[in-house]
C-alpha cells in the first residue's frame, strides 16, 4: 500500500551510480525510478557539448553531493546546477574582491 521512500543517503548513492553510467557512456540496465527518469530528461535537455560533458557532470555531481550532505533530500536538477553556476559567475564581485590597477601619476 505504501510506498517505501529510500533516505537521503539511499538516494545520494543511486544518484552517484547514474552520474558514474553516464560519465562512463554505459547504461547497464532498463529500469529506472521516476526522479532518475527526471534527472535523465533534464540532463538530455541541457544539451551539454560532448568536450564539456563529463567535466560538468562531475561538477554536477560534487553540488549534489554538498547539497544532500547539507540536508536536501532529492538532487537538483542538472539545469539548476547550471543556472546557479551561470548566476554565479555575472554577480558583482563583492567591493575589494577586485582590484583595479593604479596609474602613475
Amino acid at each position: 500500500m505504501f510506498e517505501h521512500i529510500p533516505d537521503s543517503e539511499a538516494i545520494l548513492a543511486q544518484f552517484n551510480k547514474l552520474v558514474q553510467e553516464l560519465v562512463r557512456g554505459t547504461m547497464n540496465r532498463n529500469t529506472f525510478r521516476p526522479w532518475e527518469i527526471e534527472l535523465l530528461l533534464d540532463i538530455e535537455a541541457c544539451q551539454l557539448r560532448d568536450s564539456a560533458k563529463r567535466e560538468t557532470l562531475r561538477r554536477y555531481q560534487k553540488a549534489v553531493q554538498r547539497q544532500m550532505e547539507k540536508g536536501a533530500e532529492m538532487p537538483m536538477k542538472l539545469s539548476e546546477f547550471l543556472e546557479s553556476a551561470r548566476l554565479r559567475k555575472a554577480a558583482p564581485r563583492a567591493p575589494g574582491a577586485a582590484t583595479l590597477p593604479v596609474s602613475a601619476s
